[in-house]
């Protein structure tokens, strides 16, 4: 939306071709009508990963602060079911992962797969809302149990794992798998010209997306721009922490559309490669984004300089834009209603000897790195209010009416009742 001009002169002429208002009434009925949007904003909802550590508060005062901060989702990482038993009542949304390690037993045995559900799913819901269930994460990396083909085994197992569920009458929670990003997607830019990696495409993504479709589930991708920024040297840091600025912008050149951001830019990619592969209205999650910050025992050498880049403050900025942005409903180019949800990894800080985010060992040594953004003590890091909803006019210009257009129905409303 164009910023007004101070020396802004409204023309003298406009007003011959408005219709006369005989009273002020009908005046602030129109006026009422242009500031009324035409239809609610989709926003996306935005949770966090959460894991159980050693150092962690017990998960039943995780769940009280997780309500006072009215977060509506928790990814489980490492589902148990006395961690599923403290959501019980609390509205919150549960995402559970099953360990890469059942996958190769869910294939083969479908009873694996009973017993899982009846273990961690059919006492607690509906009391705990559990709403989606991830077979495995990030498989295409991560052997399964006995060394089985991830391409063979992950499908038959979200197959029996779904079954399982429908046998035992849960027909409300869906299931799908966990990609990362980085790992399956051939470029990230242009968008419009990403494709899924072979053979994985065909091997293992392809099936998903079908059984996906056939089950009116949703995809799962780990969305890091953090990633990308680090392997990229050209791309300006402000373009990865949704900064405003002249140059934090990319223009993919196929459809002609600007990004400013990106963030956006990853989920489009996604998106078009779902369309090449025939499966562009499968709905899409980003079940973990994030940006590492300093830790008391962090440290990250790169030829002996510590990269400025995973400071607290930007990632901050990551986090406060991010929300902004997927609270304001604009989605994204390619898809307008945007991703159904998100998730921020991650609640609290761990160190990590092994990197999350599956950089290559030439960008520097990791030691360990700290994505969490609530201290063991459930105080805040970041002052980001993760509930608000960033609707102002330069976010939503088509449904705010301009400076000039509110000015110019305040002159009418004063007009018609000065006649």
């Amino acid at each position: 939306m164009n910023k007004v001009s101070k020396n802004f002169t409204p023309n003298p002429h406009v007003f011959k071709m408005l219709p006369s208002f005989k009273t002020p009434l009908l005046s602030l009925f129109i006026l009422s009508l242009l500031l009324s949007p035409s239809a609610a904003v989709p926003t996306t909802t935005v949770g966090f990963t959460y894991s159980p550590a050693p150092k962690s508060p017990p998960p039943e005062h995780v769940v009280t602060a997780l309500q006072s901060l009215k977060i509506p989702a928790v990814r489980l990482l490492n589902p148990s079911p006395s961690l599923i038993r403290a959501f019980s009542y609390s509205n919150i949304s549960l995402l559970l992962t099953v360990p890469n390690y059942l996958i190769g037993s869910f294939a083969s045995n479908r009873s694996a797969a009973t017993l899982w559900v009846y273990n961690n799913v059919l006492p607690y819901h509906p009391r705990a809302r559990i709403s989606l269930i991830s077979v495995g994460s990030d498989v295409i990396t991560s052997p399964t149990s006995g060394g089985s083909d991830p391409s063979v085994a992950v499908v038959p197992a979200m197959r029996n794992l779904h079954r399982a569920l429908n046998d035992l009458g849960i027909r409300t929670v869906s299931v799908s798998t966990t990609f990362s990003f980085i790992n399956v997607i051939t470029t990230a830019f242009p968008p419009s010209s990403a494709e899924f990696q072979e053979p994985v495409s065909s091997l293992i993504i392809r099936p998903v997306l079908q059984f996906l479709e056939e089950t009116n589930s949703s995809l799962l991708v780990n969305v890091y721009p953090y990633n990308v920024y680090r392997l990229h040297g050209e791309i300006p840091v402000g373009f990865a922490l949704f900064q405003e600025g002249p140059f934090n912008f990319r223009d993919d050149v196929v459809t002609a559309v600007r990004y400013h951001n990106l963030f956006d830019m990853m989920v489009d990619a996604v998106i078009a490669a779902m369309a090449v592969s025939g499966y562009e209205n499968v709905p899409l999650i980003v079940t973990e984004t994030g940006w590492p910050s300093d830790g008391s025992n962090y440290e990250h050498v790169n030829n002996g300089v510590r990269n400025a880049e995973e400071s607290q403050l930007y990632a901050e900025m990551y986090l406060q834009g991010l929300v902004s942005h997927l609270k304001s409903g604009l989605g994204t180019p390619l898809r307008k209603e945007g991703i159904s949800e998100a998730y921020i990894f991650q609640l609290f800080d761990e160190s990590e000897t092994k990197q999350q985010s599956n950089l290559s060992s030439a960008q520097g040594e990791i030691t360990g790195q700290y994505w969490g953004v609530m201290y063991t003590n459930m105080s805040m890091k970041y002052n980001i209010n993760f509930d608000s909803a960033d609707r102002n006019s330069r976010k939503l210009g088509v449904l705010v009416p301009s400076i000039h257009l509110l000015w110019l129905l305040s002159m009418l409303v004063l007009a018609s009742s000065l006649s």
